[in-house]
């Protein structure tokens, strides 16, 4: 994160006190900022625009919208992070956001077709059946196909895979298509749990003395555009109780913490991973109330039996993530020299030695208490939860390897309250390659993935290098603006 300094405070000085006085060369004025924002914005939607257009008609390819989109991100990063800004700036983040997920929202998904499940689950639940007792190709379900043909069609696995999402999504489906079974629908709510994020980020960044523009690093995420507002995904939902979840535990209200966490599994279930990070020594109603969320939540559809697991087995064993055969770094050590017969079960105890680590640490932070203030983002003694936080959610991505990229979405909001460069680049790489024609099964996807790791490594050491050498801050000063109070 990039902190005010002694020298931004004087360099701040130097240019309010007027023409007379040299300034540092990359000290700019809020209004300079808003107008290079507007400019960024303005082609942000173009793109948006474009990638909309590319649906039917070839013409810059997937792979130059997403290039561009993470050229633009990466300059707007930049500025809202090193210049100063006023009470436009934030408004304008805003405006610029919701148009560039209008546009991605009224255009049909496209590059996945997984809206079409949630819409189907919705819609057999209210003909008063259980979503994970039959397949939707299922002979029992076939009075549902006329009024709904449509949907119908497009959905994926639909002859032999019984739906996959946990309760509280199937119990959102539920009550979005009693409002509206529709896909557009589904997309608006979906776009709309965006909103609770940035509500929680604002917030979050506010408490620890941080600007709240610092919140265009969510807001105008290319991935999400792509991923929310565009496919659909239900991710927008588990990081919005995600984001609850961080602000409770922040405020260190623990049953609240363990219910929004609770309802965040029970969306997505890679969220069980935050719970080392959220829990605090000695204070047990945290993960009693996760506990009790999603044990009420599977209760709610469990005449089903263990058909309430849905197609869980079964995308275990197609994405290959019990054999280990979708796993980049154990098939990476597969490579090397004397290392060829390493099994899935060694690098299953790796991950777990892995996890271990971190949850050691969340352990440290969870029993510490006045040495907690020293450490960053430890504001009062009880933020020190989301380093780990985000230790646990990125070490959960790089063991497992995702192969799409809703799966990476829910990093970005950690990475706006904690911006760093192997993130950055790991979401903006993940993010670009995998719209390129490398983005095939076999050796092109490991090409694919070689890259962004030894990307994200280099990163890493410059990102070492930066804060034992903090050459940056001489380059780029960042003014003592205060943003508005919110």
């Amino acid at each position: 994160m990039i902190a005010t300094t002694d020298r931004a405070a004087k360099s701040a000085a130097s240019v309010a006190a007027g023409p007379g006085v040299r300034g540092h060369w990359s000290v700019a004025r809020a209004w300079q900022t808003n107008a290079a924002l507007i400019l960024i914005g303005i082609a942000l939607f173009f793109l948006t625009r474009q990638l909309v257009s590319e649906y039917d008609h070839f013409t810059i390819g997937f792979s130059g919208v997403s290039g561009w989109s993470c050229i633009l991100y990466l300059g707007a990063a930049l500025l809202v992070l090193t210049r100063p800004v006023d009470r436009l700036t934030f408004p304008i983040i805003v405006i610029v956001a919701i148009a560039c997920r209008l546009v991605a929202l009224l255009g049909p998904p496209f590059l996945s077709s997984d809206v079409y499940r949630y819409v189907w689950d919705g819609v057999v639940q209210h003909a008063h059946l259980s979503p994970y007792r039959y397949v939707p190709g299922d002979a029992v379900l076939a009075f549902l196909r006329d009024p709904y043909q449509s949907i119908f069609n497009k959905i994926n696995r639909r002859d032999y895979a019984h739906t996959i999402y946990p309760p509280a999504a199937q119990a959102l489906f539920y009550l979005i298509t009693w409002i509206s079974p529709t896909v557009l629908f589904m997309k608006v709510v979906v776009v709309l749990f965006e909103g609770i994020t940035m509500y929680a980020l604002v917030t979050l960044l506010h408490s620890l003395g941080f600007r709240r523009e610092q919140t265009l690093l969510y807001a105008w995420c290319p991935v999400l555009v792509w991923e929310i507002a565009g496919s659909g995904h239900l991710d927008s939902a588990a990081m919005a109780f995600i984001g609850l979840a961080l602000l409770a535990r922040f405020r260190k209200h623990s049953v609240l913490t363990g219910i929004f966490l609770g309802v965040a599994i029970l969306l997505k279930l890679y969220p069980l991973v935050l719970l080392p990070a959220l829990y605090r020594r000695g204070d047990f109603k945290m993960p009693a109330a996760v506990v009790t969320v999603v044990a009420l939540g599977y209760a709610a559809y469990s005449s089903v039996g263990l058909l309430v697991f849905g197609f869980l087995g079964g995308y275990v064993a197609e994405e290959g993530l019990a054999t280990g055969a979708r796993y980049f770094l154990l098939e990476l050590a597969q490579q090397v020299p004397g290392l060829h017969g390493i099994s899935a079960r060694a690098y299953f105890v790796f991950c777990a030695a892995v996890f271990a680590g971190i949850v050691w640490w969340c352990w440290r932070i969870a029993g510490s208490r006045g040495s907690d203030r020293k450490r960053p983002f430890a504001s009062d003694g009880v933020a020190g939860f989301l380093p780990p936080a985000f230790g646990l959610a990125s070490a959960l991505m790089f063991l497992f390897s995702p192969h799409y990229a809703w799966y990476i979405v829910w990093l970005v909001p950690f990475f706006t309250l904690m911006p760093n460069l192997p993130i950055l680049t790991y979401v903006l790489g993940f993010f670009y390659l995998y719209t390129t024609a490398l983005a095939e099964p076999g050796p092109k996807m490991f090409l694919v993935n070689k890259i962004i790791y030894v990307s994200v490594f280099a990163a890493f050491i410059i990102e070492l290098v930066f804060r034992r050498w903090p050459i940056h801050r001489r380059l780029f000063v960042q003014p003592v603006v205060a943003s508005e109070s919110l």
